[in-house]
């Protein structure tokens, strides 16, 4: 039984699926690329680090100076202009994909990414610098509302958990994509070819985009019911049966059939005739603001806004953005090295966990991933309270390991399986919103917390037992208001419901 549901997995996943996750998730991986980009360059970036080799020095008459200076404030400003655009990004993002499509959506924020990555890499002064960074923002915000939408439509019911964690998967890549091209090209001008390579993929992206068909879901609730069972016949493969998958569309539930639409053109074309009117119905969208007056989804919203917020607030970025300075003398390594040592961890533990939102529910590995960081910030905040170093180390670790076994990966996947296909756009919307307010609550007043806490109490890790307490109140919340979604056939599953249908 075990081998026949591993064979059926293979032939679930085809050469043209593993295609389409790749070039879509080239978004996300932007997202982390961007993220993380001027974090080792920004010493040579902003004029700090005077001692420059003179072969790297841009000339006397070059457009490009070798640097742009700033002091801390403006560089903080020019950092917090990329969560500025993906907080836009992911507002319009959902409405627009569900409007115009998840294709078209991405193909977007592929020009989102080329036009903000050039401006980023041929930069002289900060506000043009700024300019591709808001850009750039734009894109990775749209990206990390439209890819899993994208991804949860086009994988295979059974191993949607498994792909839905590919959203993290490729953020953690570009992290540590950036930030190794940080630590060979930190230094004179070269800085402008690690913000370059952004530009590089996503003309990538948007090429292969090109190859990329629509959703077969979204075309099954907006466009072409027959189209979209032709779509899905050939994501899954010739010799797989959609039938299950198509069994809410409007179309004959008989697969022989199905598969002889791909077959016959003609066939297409009378099915077409005789159903039109079918075909030309569409579901009615809900609303940004509609989805959080509708009591049907308000327990939804709660649900989603609660794991997004609960994703940033147990610390994750504290370690992220700050850990170079935060762990200065407690491990002997460079700074560079200590950030990717991070990113390496955080990506290979993520590609571990991948099949367990599968294996044992998506619910169940947001409260282990909790309930570990939880007690490793704990862990944390004491070691570095009594300069236990091989603690501290350890703790960081085990932290950047819990969040990649379900805070990281699950959220993204969770907030396309708690509402129908009608409202999942504007959902992803708000979701996407209260993390990019989490995220800048964390990355604004972590540094500002720390130091007042450590000031008034003496010592060091004081902010970490605050995290530890809001771990404590996001178990009690994803525990008390956060359903299961494995395994449902859909939302009204999900929440125990029978809508009924006129």
């Amino acid at each position: 039984m075990a081998s026949g549901g591993v064979r059926q997995c293979i032939r679930d996943v085809t050469l043209y699926l593993v295609f389409l996750i790749f070039i879509s998730t080239l978004g996300p991986l932007q997202f982390g690329f961007h993220l993380a980009e001027l974090n080792s360059p920004q010493d040579v970036l902003t004029c700090k680090e005077k001692s420059v080799a003179e072969d790297f020095a841009s000339s006397p008459d070059s457009n490009f100076p070798q640097c742009i200076p700033m002091n801390e404030a403006a560089f903080a400003a020019l950092s917090s202009m990329f969560v500025l655009g993906g907080f836009i990004g992911a507002l319009f993002a959902g409405p627009i994909s569900t409007s115009y499509g998840r294709l078209m959506a991405m193909r977007i924020t592929s020009l989102f990414f080329v036009l903000g990555s050039t401006l980023e890499a041929l930069a002289g002064t900060m506000p043009i610098m700024s300019i591709g960074r808001f850009l750039s923002g734009v894109g990775g915000g749209a990206s990390t509302v439209i890819v899993p939408l994208y991804i949860s439509e086009v994988a295979p019911p059974k191993e949607r958990g498994l792909f839905g964690s590919m959203t993290q998967v490729t953020i953690n890549i570009g992290i540590l994509l950036t930030q190794t091209l940080g630590f060979f090209l930190s230094r004179g001008s070269l800085w402008r070819i690690i913000l370059g390579v952004g530009a590089c993929i996503g003309l990538l992206q948007g090429l292969g985009l090109f190859l990329v068909p629509e959703s077969p879901a979204w075309l099954a609730a907006h466009k072409d019911q027959q189209l979209a069972v032709r779509t899905l016949q050939r994501i899954r493969g010739h010799g797989n049966s959609i039938a299950e998958e198509i069994e809410d569309w409007d179309v004959d539930k008989s697969v022989p059939e199905a598969e002889g639409l791909l077959q016959d053109p003609g066939v297409l074309s009378r099915r077409n005739s005789s159903n039109s009117k079918a075909s030309q119905r569409s579901i009615a969208h809900v609303g940004f603001f509609q989805v959080v007056k509708n009591p049907l989804y308000q327990p939804a919203i709660i649900a989603v806004i609660g794991i997004m917020c609960a994703q940033q607030l147990c610390g994750i970025n504290s370690i992220m953005m700050y850990s170079v300075s935060l762990l200065s003398g407690v491990v002997s390594i460079s700074s560079s090295g200590l950030t990717i040592m991070i990113s390496l961890i955080n990506l290979f533990t993520t590609i571990a966990c991948a099949p367990l939102a599968d294996k044992i529910g998506r619910k169940a590995c947001l409260l282990v991933s909790i309930a570990g960081m939880g007690f490793m910030s704990f862990l944390l905040a004491f070691s570095l309270l009594y300069q236990i170093k091989l603690m501290s180390a350890i703790s960081v670790l085990a932290f950047v390991a819990f969040f990649a076994t379900g805070l990281g990966p699950v959220p993204f996947m969770m907030a396309s399986e708690l509402v129908g296909q009608e409202a999942v756009g504007a959902t992803q919307s708000w979701a996407l919103g209260a993390n990019y307010i989490a995220t800048f609550l964390v990355a604004q007043f972590f540094p500002i917390m720390n130091t007042w806490l450590n000031g008034r109490l003496g010592g060091k890790g004081w902010a970490f037992f605050v995290f530890a307490g809001l771990a404590a109140l996001c178990f009690i919340f994803v525990a008390w208001r956060v359903p299961e979604t494995k395994g449902k056939k859909d939302a009204d599953e999900v929440w125990g419901r029978d809508r009924r249908v006129d």
